[in-house]
């Protein structure tokens, strides 16, 4: 169900909801999670004080009533009751807790120090969830020249380029669908556009280059519906993230790998991996190049690989130290 806080929130909440897209800089997308989030919450506030009638379904509640009021009456323990019911009655994950979590402690911050509403954030102290931390999935080295192998096709230069950036330049989906020509500067690099509409500055290195201008002779001039777009489909606009998807997983299909958890995303994690355990580049480098506001989120491609623990360990000093049992003494004498 799509989501339109302008007409479901109330001024309260759209008044946050607006500082975040205008001040923070958020995205649409970005902005619609915290208001999906800031929505679950207040029908929950609104059911446990018998505000709305037992006989409306959770989902209908309406929360363009949410004023002043309401706001100050929230105390800690609301919110910890809400973790419960998020955890036992919703069956959301930690991760899931924890972004609602931020998203409240955010809404009340914002309601104590901007407009100075309540004297002190009644949620400061409310301890986010903890979430198992995962390995990223990605492709090794070999399996990744291989998919790079095997395209071919119609299209084989445009899905090349393709590949070639997400494993190269470690870009987001979104990222890689949004590049427009004038973003290829003259000094190999390209102007990437990521999340809250922030930009950096990706180099190309001779790879992405070659797979970049062996694109441009193929690709369609004339009825061109996107003249800015790099990545054109077969209608001749823009490419598409469902469009890009099927290419991916076409291509990781012929490799073996379709049936193994692997998309789009996972190439993004495979540049990083390969940057880190084969180009030994500096994490905070590498937080650059992808893009990442926190470090603690770059961390996750610092995860060492078997062999890498191997040669750790073959690489001490005492791996070739072994002791010299009785046995061996009374065989010496």
């Amino acid at each position: 169900m799509a989501i339109d806080f302008m007409t479901e929130a109330s001024p309260q909440i759209k008044d946050y909801l607006f500082y975040l897209q205008t001040v923070r800089g958020k995205s649409p997308k970005t902005v619609d999670e915290y208001f999906s989030d800031l929505r679950t919450f207040f029908r929950f506030i609104k059911r446990k004080r018998n505000l709305v009638s037992s006989d409306v379904e959770f989902s209908e509640i309406s929360v363009d009533d949410i004023d002043e009021n309401i706001i100050k009456s929230i105390t800690l323990t609301d919110a910890y009751e809400f973790m419960n019911f998020l955890l036992r009655e919703r069956d959301n994950s930690a991760v899931t807790r924890a972004r609602k979590c931020s998203s409240l402690k955010s809404f009340f911050d914002y309601y104590t120090a901007k407009k100075h509403l309540l004297p002190s954030n009644p949620l400061a102290e409310l301890d986010i969830p903890k979430s198992p931390k995962k390995l990223p999935k990605y492709l090794t080295l070999e399996q990744s020249i291989a998919l790079l192998n095997s395209v071919d096709g119609t299209n084989k230069e445009r899905d090349y380029c393709i590949l070639t950036l997400f494993l190269n330049c470690g870009m987001r989906l979104s990222e890689l669908v949004g590049i427009n020509f004038n973003d290829i500067r003259s000094d190999n690099t390209i102007r990437i556009t990521g999340k809250g509409n922030k930009q950096r500055i990706v180099y190309l290195n001779d790879a992405c280059i070659k797979a970049i201008n062996e694109y441009k002779k193929v690709r369609p001039a004339d009825g061109v519906k996107d003249k800015n777009a790099l990545f054109l489909s077969s209608r001749l606009t823009r490419i598409s993230p469902k469009t890009v998807q099927f290419i991916v997983n076409k291509y990781l299909t012929k490799i073996g790998l379709d049936a193994q958890g692997y998309s789009c995303h996972k190439l993004r994690h495979t540049a990083a991996t390969l940057m880190y355990q084969h180009g030994n580049v500096d994490i905070r480098v590498l937080q650059e190049i992808l893009g990442h506001e926190n470090l603690n989120t770059t961390e996750i491609y610092t995860h060492l690989s078997p062999d890498q623990i191997k040669k750790a360990a073959n690489a001490n000093p005492l791996s070739s130290v072994s002791h010299n049992t009785g046995g061996d003494k009374e065989k010496q004498n």
